[in-house]
């Protein structure tokens, strides 16, 4: 094993190293190359959380991406037929994307790319920015093969984002809002005439010739950042999201709300999953009057459900909001029932939106003490010995004896009796109702 290859499965986790085996699997069948490029191999090489795998493939990527959609629990979300490119959700939420290593040639600023089929190195070597120009091979003759023909390592070690082209911002102007985002990301910089072309494009008005689906794309990208507050910040300063809605400026900006999204985003558990897109939309357009939402919408030809997302978010939260402010509500384990199974963005949207106490301390316990405390739970403890597995009884009896655990007191030890140095025996606390709140 190379040392790239241990250093790949070292870094991702479980269900990540799984969906490279299946790639590789599925790819190999097919009889092509495949690699793992791009932003995958910047995070790895980075030392970065790895969110997305992209996979590029020499050939017929969308051939892969069929095989892999076949099997169970493989969903497809998207297929550009033009550039060969399927993005695929795998247990687990890993999300995928199978692209055909390709050539782009752009007529115009902004305009539809002219695709051609290519090798990976003529793939890399037509990408934004060096550090996404990185690719390993998981391939059988070359498998843990590091692939670098514009020397992106050296920029990453140097933490800085150099574009590849001087026709890079002209070519593809989506790029300008890329620089900002990766650059609040990683934390990286832009080299020295990187910079110096980002802010010709924007004096230029590169920005308004982005066309709405990559603007579209770009929000999606944004809202599941860490810290979205900061690139709205930047891109309202150096003039860019005006390309989204000129009103989007100003006092109709929402600095504020985007800051307490994200300190509500930090309160969910690592690993869980949770929509962020209509929490993000809602709280970035708060602010701006029906006419301006619905030209927002237009600027990124928003669908009719991308609208609804979050245009209709609070009148889905209402009802959860209205049975955690409920005073029938007074143990743990109901707080527990009503969230675990409620949609994760609709919790996230009360936590941002909601003025109610009881409801704010009810979504904080939920997140950061009754899921800490189920995890914990060892599973033997929540097997009901007298109901067979599968059937109505059962699961009746394990939420039972989940609820169980999360409504009993906890026992405190009596203090240690220092003329005799035993040890006391714990005193039982005295019975009572449990507080949710």
């Amino acid at each position: 094993m190379s040392d790239y290859m241990f250093m790949l499965e070292n870094h991702l986790s479980s269900d990540q190293n799984r969906v490279v085996a299946d790639v590789q699997a599925a790819a190999g069948a097919a009889g092509v190359n495949v690699f793992l490029a791009g932003g995958a191999m910047r995070d790895v090489l980075g030392g970065f959380q790895v969110r997305d795998l992209d996979f590029s493939v020499e050939g017929n990527a969308l051939k892969v991406a069929k095989t892999l959609a076949s099997e169970a629990g493989v969903r497809t979300l998207s297929v550009d037929e033009d550039r060969r490119s399927a993005e695929l959700v795998f247990p687990g939420g890993v999300t995928v994307q199978v692209s055909m290593a390709r050539t782009e040639r752009f007529p115009k600023m902004g305009g539809k790319p002219r695709v051609a089929p290519a090798t990976i190195q003529e793939d890399l070597r037509g990408r934004d920015f060096t550090v996404n120009a990185i690719a390993l091979s998981l391939n059988r003759a070359s498998r843990g093969l590091l692939l670098d023909p514009t020397n992106g390592l050296a920029d990453l070690e140097r933490r800085e984002l150099r574009m590849l082209a001087t026709s890079s911002f002209s070519d593809d102007p989506v790029r300008l809002f890329r620089l900002v985002r990766l650059r609040a990301r990683l934390g990286f910089t832009a080299e020295a005439r990187t910079a110096q072309y980002y802010d010709q494009a924007r004096a230029a008005g590169y920005q308004s010739y982005i066309s709405p689906a990559a603007l579209r794309e770009e929000l999606k990208q944004i809202s599941s950042e860490s810290n979205p507050a900061e690139i709205i910040q930047t891109l309202e300063q150096d003039g860019l999201l005006a390309a989204i809605s000129p009103a989007l400026t100003g006092a109709k900006l929402n600095a504020a709300g985007m800051a307490r999204l994200e300190r509500a985003l930090r309160l969910f558990p690592a690993g869980m999953p949770v929509p962020r897109l209509g929490p993000f939309l809602y709280a970035l357009s708060e602010k701006l009057s029906p006419r301006e939402k619905s030209d927002l919408a237009k600027a990124t030809q928003m669908s009719r459900s991308d609208v609804e997302l979050w245009q209709k978010l609070e009148t889905r939260a209402r009802k959860l909001e209205n049975s955690l402010k409920s005073a029938r509500i007074r143990k743990p384990s109901q707080v527990y029932q009503i969230l675990a199974a409620a949609a994760s963005e609709e919790i996230l949207f009360l936590l941002y939106h909601s003025p109610l106490k009881p409801v704010q301390e009810r979504i904080r316990n939920y997140l950061q003490k009754y899921i800490p405390l189920v995890q914990e739970v060892p599973p033997e403890e929540l097997e009901p010995a007298d109901a067979k597995p599968g059937t109505p009884r059962y699961q009746k009896a394990k939420e039972a004896l989940l609820a169980l655990r999360l409504d009993r007191r906890v026992r405190t030890p009596a203090p240690l009796l220092p003329s005799s140095g035993a040890i006391a025996l714990p005193v039982a606390a005295p019975k009572g109702r449990v507080s949710a709140q």
